[in-house]
């Protein structure tokens, strides 16, 4: 056993539950055993429960609310807190997400009189990326664990492992890419090399659990003969990661792990995949949350995957949110899956008695995946053999249908059908969950087994028989059979007979009683051998027998496993159909061209949310290379733009997974990248302020464009002045226009309406507002995009709708007013006058005074010199603009 492990931390951990001399044998060993674990909370299993000492008495009893006692230990009280050992299936879940590691002692020889201990061991270590526990696991989504290798010049190797489906993906990359893997496959755990600990934490945050190991486990050559060991090859040629030097050490990391956490028996894990980021569309981790493709950062909200996701198995719901997240850029590829869901769509009777089908399987993934590891149980064994008999009739299904990528599924599927038939013959239709319980197996498969259950059931009978056979023989007719623990069973003679009947030669005296004699038999003897360790025969045997099956099940882990697999595909392509249909999607076309063309398109999400009676307003998008590459769009808050440039991107996406869109039609050039600087959000964790966010997030787009990329940008600048945000959007526009390495297609939603003068300096620029209608100072949002640039923002108006009170909002509109008097006296409004100053590029930026043209109102502008906005409150400030008003009055 192998782990990061101090030496201070061993003798630590074995002084931990004792002070005195006088310590226990039970505490030595218990010391021992935590000696080797005192990262994780060590259930050392005593008797009927598992028992817990000193610090990890108190966390068990924190997280559990169990009762903590002390235990006198040569004369020193420890801490104790335990539980029967039958609920660990309850409270190791609970541990678990409290975010404990937990190790399993057990017992390893049952208690004998002769020896004073029993022989103990940890038998298992769950932690968060390391569970096979369906309790612990989401069924709808992966379990990863996660290995992260530093190199040199910001390259990195990155591997991701689910145990409980034997999934195996690596990688390699920059910081930004691995950033990227790691929001999608979002991994229960983070293994790393000790001293990369802190950068980690530097460049990705506090936001993942992490488990350090010593250095050394993340050499080149000790990592490769790992995997080479493990998947029984001699180079990594065929997982097309031999020169992957970094992904390889992540993954071996990965094996060694495991083996740290006595998973040993993990060949359910029989491929290594290299995740072709090539193959998809790149999605960074603000793409990802500004979209919220698979989750919403709002209270109520709903991501894209909560939407869409119609799946009915687990492994279908798994699959899907890699779709999601990994749409295709192969039009090959998603015209398959298109042409399914097309064939879905126009034949409802096949496609629902699929769906059916697929019902009745479970999660068969996971299930075949307990097998090596001898985590599966009886009634699981069974279940696996329903899943099976589901797989003929889909796979005719299948056959007949018209579609060639379905016709394919079905030629792929195994039946298995000697597993199928093996499990039927042996197997108990309502096996017990645990093999403990016996009556596994069923009666006529094995000899031994059906005359131990015979002697057991008829026990009583086969004691009648012998006792009637030497009542016969004897001739006393009130001959008895009787039992006790010091000789068993016997036969008993009354005195009235005694005297009477002349003693069989092979009846043994074993007890003279004063009403009696008593006898024993050879014959009484081996029957009472045979039922005094029938169960415990029994048991041995089925265990025996159960180990026998599962050895024979794990020549079928890697055909159940791709059945599996096909399954999920299926799944997936009839949520698309079924999602298609209900909600009149369209079939988009995909090519190779530079345009993005939809017509009549809808915000898949927002769409199912609106109210009874309600109707979303739907709107066209074209952008191309050529003429319409940059559509800046204006309009007030609550208008729609932020809808419409999310809603543009979904469509795109949702047509490179294979889905219909939410549109009338939709031509999609296939785009490679797509991102979003969507909202305000900061990081004052690492000292960065909303508008460092905001640069950060923008920097890290225009580095990375190329013709294929659709960048959405939404109130680029606000989080600094007026001027300064309004040329930050005025340089990012012209770059993406001139910069001469890729003409990125672009929706800019702003509120600075002086960029609409750009559409006059740069031919691919075009302008469109959100319209609206403005009706006795209230503002209509008709939510249509419209050519044109807007003048207003109605910020005021929005404000009232919002709840303001009313004195503040008829102050802003005196404000407006003179403000715009103010510019007026200048020769202009507010937006010729900075659109005079961007075209003049004037160094000297002055900011107007909006109380200069009152003179009464200086005493009141003094006040307001005097107030330190930065370190008020909300409240401070509603507060003090009530002060105000009454000064005004």
């Amino acid at each position: 056993m192998v782990l990061f492990l101090e030496e201070q931390s061993v003798e630590k951990a074995a002084e931990m539950p004792h002070n005195g001399a006088n310590i226990t044998p039970l505490m030595r060993q218990y010391a021992e055993v935590k000696a080797k674990y005192p990262e994780a909370l060590l259930l050392f299993r005593v008797g009927d429960f598992y028992e817990t000492f000193g610090d990890d008495a108190v966390k068990t009893s924190a997280a559990l609310g169990i009762v903590l006692t002390k235990r006198n230990n040569g004369g020193v009280n420890v801490e104790l807190a335990g539980f029967p050992f039958h609920s660990l299936d309850l409270y190791l879940p609970r541990l678990v997400r409290s975010g404990y590691r937990v190790a399993i002692c057990e017992q390893l020889e049952k208690p004998s009189p002769l020896k004073k201990i029993v022989k103990r061991g940890v038998t298992e270590i769950i932690t968060p990326g390391v569970t096979t526990d369906d309790k612990l696991l989401d069924y709808r989504s992966n379990n990863y664990l996660a290995t992260l290798v530093a190199g040199n010049k910001d390259k990195y190797g990155i591997s991701f492992l689910d145990i409980s489906t034997g999934e195996f993906l690596v990688s390699e990359g920059n910081a930004a890419y691995c950033d990227k893997l790691l929001q999608s496959f979002n991994p229960s755990e983070v293994v790393l090399a000790k001293n990369f600990i802190k950068e980690f934490e530097k460049k990705y945050g506090d936001r993942f659990y992490t488990f350090a190991l010593e250095d050394w486990a993340f050499t080149t050559d000790f990592t490769r003969n790992k995997l080479l060991q493990h998947f029984e090859v001699q180079s990594l040629k065929g997982y097309g990661i031999e020169e992957m030097t970094l992904a390889q050490t992540a993954a071996g990391v990965v094996l060694h792990y495991l083996a740290t956490t006595e998973n040993t028996n993990l060949k359910h894990i029989l491929q290594l995949s290299r995740i072709q980021s090539e193959n998809y569309i790149w999605l960074d981790k603000f793409t990802i949350r500004n979209l919220e493709l698979v989750e919403s950062p709002h209270e109520r909200g709903i991501s894209l995957l909560q939407t869409l996701d119609k799946t009915v198995s687990p492994m279908g719901a798994r699959m899907f949110r890699k779709w999601v997240l990994m749409p295709l850029i192969s039009i090959p590829g998603i015209e398959e899956r298109q042409n399914t869901v097309s064939y879905f769509i126009d034949n409802q009777d096949i496609a629902k008695e699929l769906e059916q089908l697929i019902r009745q399987v479970g999660d068969l993934e996971r299930l075949i995946s307990k097998v090596p590891m001898g985590k599966i149980n009886p009634r699981e064994v069974v279940q696996l053999k329903r899943a099976l008999q589901i797989i003929e009739p889909l796979k005719n299904l299948l056959k007949k249908s018209d579609s060639l990528h379905l016709n394919k599924i079905s030629e792929s599927l195994n039946l298995c059908s000697l597993l199928k038939e093996k499990i039927h013959r042996e197997v108990v239709e309502e096996a017990p969950v645990n093999l403990i319980k016996g009556g596994v197996f069923l009666s006529g498969f094995n000899e031994k087994l059906d005359e131990l259950k015979h002697i057991i059931h008829h026990s009583k009978d086969l004691l009648l028989e012998i006792q009637q056979k030497e009542s016969v023989r004897t001739g006393v007719t009130n001959l008895k059979v009787g039992f006790n623990s010091v000789f068993g069973y016997y036969l008993e003679v009354t005195n009235k007979y005694k005297n009477q009947f002349t003693i069989p030669s092979d009846w043994v005296r074993k007890q003279t009683l004063t009403t009696g004699e008593r006898y024993i038999t050879d014959e009484l003897k081996q029957l009472e051998s045979k039922i005094m360790g029938a169960e415990e025969k029994i048991l041995a045997i089925e265990e025996k027998l159960f180990q026998e099956l599962l050895h024979f099940l794990s020549d079928y882990i890697a055909p159940i496993q791709y059945n599996a697999l096909l399954i999920a595909q299926i799944d997936c392509l009839l949520s698309f159909s079924k999602m298609s249909q209900k909600h009149h999607y369209c079939k988009p076309k995909l090519s190779e061209s530079y345009v993005i063309d939809i017509k009549n398109g809808r915000h898949p999400v927002i769409e199912q949310q609106l109210e009874i009676g309600e109707t979303y307003v739907p709107n066209d998008v074209y952008l191309d290379s050529e003429a319409q590459q940059i559509l800046m769009i204006t309009g007030p808050n609550m208008a729609g733009k932020s809808a419409l440039l999310r809603q543009t991107a979904l469509i795109c996406l949702m047509a490179q997974m294979g889905c219909f869109v939410p549109a009338e039609c939709a031509e999609i050039g296939i785009i490679e990248k797509i991102f979003t600087r969507v909202g305000a959000s900061d990081n004052l964790s690492s000292g960065e302020s909303t508008f460092m966010v905001e640069m950060n997030e923008t920097a890290s787009i225009m580095n990375n464009i190329n013709d294929r990329s659709l960048i959405l940008l939404d109130e680029i600048g606000r989080g600094t002045s007026t001027y300064d945000g309004i040329s930050i959007a005025w340089s990012i526009t012209e770059f993406l226009h001139d910069n001469g390495i890729a003409k990125p297609k672009t929706l800019f939603a702003t509120h600075y309406h002086e960029l609409n003068e750009l559409s006059e300096k740069f031919p691919r620029v075009k302008n469109f507002h959100v319209a609206t209608k403005e009706i006795d100072n209230r503002v209509v949002f008709l939510r249509k995009l419209v050519p044109g640039g807007s003048e207003h923002s109605f910020g005021i108006q929005v404000a009232k709708m919002a709840g303001m009170p009313k004195t503040i909002v008829e102050r802003a509109y005196q404000i407006l007013i003179q403000l715009e008097e103010k510019h007026i006296e200048e020769g202009g409004n507010s937006s010729q006058v900075i659109k005079q100053k961007l075209k003049k590029q004037t160094s000297q930026m002055t900011q107007l005074n909006i109380f200069d043209a009152d003179p009464k109102m200086t005493r009141l502008f003094e006040h307001l010199e005097g107030l330190d906005l930065n370190g008020m409150t909300p409240i401070d400030c509603m507060m003090k603009l009530y002060e105000l008003k009454k000064m005004i009055d």
